[in-house]
């Protein structure tokens, strides 16, 4: 079971959502301060994050996965939301410049191959933000926010699934070192709690977040070639019998 489009934006509009959503927006501010001129796509809930990308972006796209269910975005502009299916992007190959996945694939019904169709419409070079619950963390561990849904991942994980996908991480973070209490008063102070926490205990942070780009070449294992054997043998010849050349 996985939360609708309903409850994600329910999450976002409370108090433990909105300090979630600026938690985790420093640190993806961090990788792209900027993305003047590039096309960009949100893939899964992306929407609450997605409008502090829009400034200077040729394009800005969100798609949301069918189990979840779509909803109009921008709120207060020609709509730029659809609902696709996590393997099956509807973009031309290498048509855009940058992915930010978050709610995305921990969601999708096979995660290599929801990753394969990113890196398929990412142009050469191509970069992807990927927030992720932390198989660790705290997050994980309930039902009361859009982490607690969903395969949660570590580190190791990502790492082998990006590769087999032609991904090279490039930077690692995580997020999301406060526990998720909604008593306002701590939530009012989340900022300070998730320095002491990062600092602390990184480890059990409730988001990993990884910056990875897509790699166009990669090794091919080497195949070891059996040994070519003759299908025929010769003939002995007895014992005492000397070769002739032919006559004539």
């Amino acid at each position: 079971m996985y939360p609708d489009v309903v409850d994600l934006r329910a999450f976002y509009g409370e108090h433990l959502g909105q300090i979630a959503r600026r938690l985790i927006l420093g640190r993806l501010k961090r990788c792209w301060p900027s993305v003047a001129g590039d096309r960009v796509v949100g893939l899964g809930f992306a929407t609450p994050y997605l409008a502090d990308f829009s400034a200077g972006a040729e394009r800005v796209l969100a798609f949301m996965p069918a189990v979840q269910g779509v909803v109009n975005w921008p709120p207060d502009g020609a709509n730029v939301a659809a609902l696709i299916e996590d393997d099956a992007l509807p973009l031309r190959d290498a048509s855009v410049d940058r992915v930010l996945a978050i709610h995305s694939l921990e969601m999708a019904s096979d995660a290599s191959n929801h990753l394969r169709e990113i890196w398929r419409v990412l142009s050469p070079g191509g970069r992807m933000l990927l927030v992720v619950p932390n198989r660790r963390g705290i997050w994980a561990r309930g039902e009361k926010t859009p982490f607690g849904y969903g395969r949660p991942f570590s580190r190791g994980q990502l790492t082998e699934l990006l590769r087999e996908a032609s991904f090279m991480p490039q930077a690692w973070s995580e997020a999301l070192a406060v526990p998720p209490i909604p008593w306002r008063p701590f939530v009012r102070s989340g900022r300070i709690w998730e320095q002491v926490g990062i600092t602390l205990w990184p480890v059990f942070a409730g988001a990993i977040i990884v910056e990875a780009s897509k790699q166009l070449y990669q090794g091919v294992p080497a195949r070891i070639r059996p040994r070519l054997r003759p299908s025929l043998r010769p003939a002995l010849m007895p014992p005492g019998a000397s070769a002739r050349k032919p006559s004539g």
